[in-house]
């Protein structure tokens, strides 16, 4: 057998196993899985685990190249700011960009969109004109809209989906109208786990002449994201729910965009030059990066990327996509148990919310801890959208390719557990 038939092999051998979700050829790669096998961390919308390359990737920076970037023409700092250079290269392919310098390092998505709201919604509203944004919107890409436009006096307007969680044209046709200047959307619901009609939006903002600003923190992880093709004019994500470091996140957006935004905080290497009296800002990326900049977690999100890249990630998509299948499917099954949003296990990605009859999320998810399952239970930074729905709180499973159907089987027994420790007696 050649070089090539055996790496074929290797490959679709691979792709097997990344399907088969009883398997797990993964855990094996994310120290903190391997230290505690007892854990069912099934948490991974609030941060991913970290695979070693990641976390050797940091001390590598550390070790062999540790110097602040952009401040100095000696070795070391060279390759640090190569290191930054090569990261948001790699970043920019990684999400369909053509463009690197149009990739701009924050602390995290928050961060991004408070700047593009700041930076851009301040430029450019009115008192008159309208953001409109989904109910599903995690409170990062909510709040930051509210303050700009009680700022200037535009309107926040709120696109609303059916029960199941899907947005309709007619809803998004009558929500995004002249008056909107900009539109902002999750691209995956980090409570219901239903993806938005990006592109439907992102055309429809368009045709009215208003910016499409996307919150990728939880799509970017689990699903392929094409800027280009989607129609998206700005994009956050984070690295943390990558699987990279904690404290690095991503801004994207179209090069005219940015440079028409003024910047968000300045100081440091955000200046061309300085007088008493005035300043002239550097070109982007750099006018957005005001400061000392994390360089070995920027470092480590580039380990993080190839990590993912070199699994097959068509076979990652659908292995999880059928782990949050099995999941809903699971949970359906208790009697006991509501699953919010859709009830067809298909139409979830990465996240099913559920409630436990009338047990307090926070009473479920203390009682499964006990049995080393850990789930989130609250309300998610999306309290608008559980407002709409009538609740206060619900558990969350999330998953990610590195969770198998055992860890899925092991939540169920334990929310037997929990029905059964509060009803006693019944």
């Amino acid at each position: 057998m050649s070089q090539d038939t055996q790496g074929e092999a290797k490959a679709v051998k691979a792709r097997e196993g990344t399907l088969d979700i009883a398997a797990n050829p993964f855990k094996a790669d994310f120290p903190l899985l391997v230290k505690h096998p007892e854990l069912t961390f099934l948490d991974s919308a609030a941060t991913a685990q970290r695979p070693e390359v990641v976390l050797q990737a940091e001390r590598t920076f550390y070790e062999t190249m540790n110097a602040n970037p952009l401040r100095g023409l000696y070795k070391l700092s060279v390759e640090a700011t190569q290191a930054i250079a090569d990261t948001r290269k790699h970043i920019a392919e990684f999400i369909g960009a053509s463009d690197p310098d149009e990739v701009i390092f924050t602390r995290n998505a928050s961060e991004s969109l408070n700047l593009i709201a700041h930076s851009l919604g301040g430029s450019i509203l009115r008192k008159g004109d309208e953001v409109a944004i989904t109910i599903m919107e995690h409170h990062s890409n909510l709040i930051p809209w509210q303050q700009i436009c009680r700022h200037v006096g535009a309107t926040l307007v709120y696109i609303r989906p059916d029960a199941n969680g899907h947005i309709s044209q007619e809803e998004i046709e009558a929500k995004i109208g002249p008056k909107t200047k900009i539109v902002s959307s999750t691209q995956l619901s980090n409570v219901l786990g239903v993806i938005p009609p990006i592109k439907a939006m992102s055309d429809r903002a368009h045709e009215v002449g208003a910016y499409m600003v996307v919150d990728g923190a939880q799509s970017v992880p689990h699903m392929r994201v094409n800027v280009e093709e989607q129609g998206i004019d700005l994009l956050a994500f984070s690295a943390h729910k990558l699987g990279g470091p904690m404290g690095i996140g991503v801004l994207w957006g179209k090069r005219d965009i940015l440079e028409s935004m003024p910047p968000f905080l300045t100081g440091g290497e955000m200046i061309d030059s300085v007088t008493e009296d005035d300043a002239v800002w550097a070109p982007i990326p750099a006018k957005f990066e005001a400061g000392t900049q994390d360089a070995a977690g920027i470092f480590a999100t580039d380990a993080a990327i190839s990590y993912i890249e070199s699994l097959d990630r068509d076979a990652l998509e659908k292995r999880e996509h059928e782990l949050t299948a099995y999941l809903a499917k699971r949970l359906m099954e208790l009697p006991y148990v509501t699953v919010l949003g859709s009830q067809d296990p298909e139409d979830h990605l990465a996240a099913v919310s559920f409630n436990v009859g009338d047990v307090h999320p926070h009473d479920v998810s203390s009682i499964l801890d006990m049995s080393d399952v850990a789930i989130r239970a609250g309300h998610h930074c999306a309290q608008p959208l559980l407002t709409w729905m009538g609740i206060s709180s619900c558990c969350r499973a999330s998953v990610a390719f590195y969770n198998d159907k055992a860890d899925i089987d092991n939540l169920i027994d334990a929310l037997e557990n929990v029905w059964k420790v509060f009803n006693i007696g019944d």
